[in-house]
């Protein structure tokens, strides 16, 4: 599935439209070429995009409905669209329709130009037909090539985008998302943090508890977190007992109300670790913050993460059950 480009699965056929295009004529547009969405451009580069919830979310709300005739383009779109580059693959584009829960990709060359769209259901239906393929290879070669079917089943597994003990998603996936992420905010000059959290004396607890019980407790850990955080944020096992939390479109302040009500999430849960000096399970967090990027600065996304760690180090060594942060600088050449 990572070797099935983009390219050969977008549609060259896109509607698109200008940001001062009047709402009416986009109704028209809609209607007439039996278009589920339609792309907001400046030139060629996609600004903005509008679907057809977008377009139901407008004309539920009377108000819109009635000054439906003055309103333009630019005052329904969603913006800046979420795009994706032709060289990525199938997987990339998974990953992003399921994390960011949207139905349309447009698509962009190197030069961020609009080429093409992707929609959920050219997605899913390349997906399954992936998966079927590599299903029958295991299913023909299950009596005389064992080696083979195993090299096969950890393939399968690999398309997983999801943990199999915490039910959030995996390393694997998390990589795609933060590099799409980390592009996009560089694109459009947006900020985004990233929190690595980190559970205190965790060896402790399954030297004391056990392996199992020690499972369970990032089990609710996860499921803490999962209920702390906001809809737009997504959360990953980086490794171990160790949480990436990934907020795009957030600044720092909001980044630390989001990761502190974790905390206090997982205090409320009261998990007793006898061996903890806080005498319940407890997380240390790290956030680094990206303001602004420019196209050409040396900012990866691997030095943000980097940073996070460092701020997450301080945590620890600063006591533990408790968060510090930064902004996300770039690296200076030597």
């Amino acid at each position: 599935m990572n070797q099935i480009p983009i390219r050969e699965l977008m549609t060259q056929e896109v509607l698109c439209l200008a940001p001062e295009t009047s709402l009416d004529t986009v109704i028209q547009q809609m209607c007439e070429n039996h278009r589920s969405c339609i792309v907001i451009v400046e030139g060629c580069l996609p600004v903005g995009i509008i679907t057809e919830r977008d377009m139901v979310n407008v004309l539920a709300r009377p108000e819109m409905r009635l000054s439906a005739s003055t309103l333009l383009a630019s005052d329904v779109m969603a913006s800046p669209p979420v795009c994706i580059n032709e060289d990525a693959s199938l997987y990339e584009a998974l990953v992003i329709t399921q994390a960011r829960r949207i139905r349309h990709l447009p698509v962009v060359d190197q030069d961020d130009e609009l080429v093409g769209l992707l929609s959920q259901g050219d997605i899913a239906g390349a997906h399954f037909h992936a998966i079927e393929q590599q299903r029958e290879i295991i299913e023909q070669q299950i009596q005389e090539r064992t080696s083979e079917l195993v090299e096969a089943n950890e393939e399968l597994k690999a398309l997983s985008l999801q943990d199999a003990l915490m039910g959030i998603g995996n390393r694997r996936a998390m990589e795609v998302d933060i590099q799409f992420t980390h592009s996009n905010a560089r694109r459009y000059h947006r900020p985004y943090c990233v929190a690595l959290l980190d559970v205190d004396f965790f060896k402790k607890y399954n030297d004391h508890y056990g392996h199992q019980a020690g499972d369970e407790a990032l089990k609710k850990l996860a499921k803490c977190g999962q209920k702390a955080i906001r809809t737009s944020d997504r959360l990953y096992r980086y490794g171990g007992e160790e949480l990436l939390l990934l907020l795009p479109e957030t600044r720092v302040e909001d980044a630390i109300t989001v990761v502190g009500r974790v905390l206090a999430a997982l205090e409320e849960e009261n998990i007793e670790h006898c061996e903890s000096t806080f005498g319940h399970l407890t997380v240390s967090a790290g956030i680094s913050a990206v303001v602004r990027m420019e196209k050409n600065d040396g900012l990866q996304w691997q030095n943000v993460i980097e940073e996070a760690d460092q701020k997450l180090y301080q945590a620890k060594s600063g006591g533990r059950n408790r968060l510090c942060w930064q902004l996300a600088e770039t690296p200076v050449e030597s």
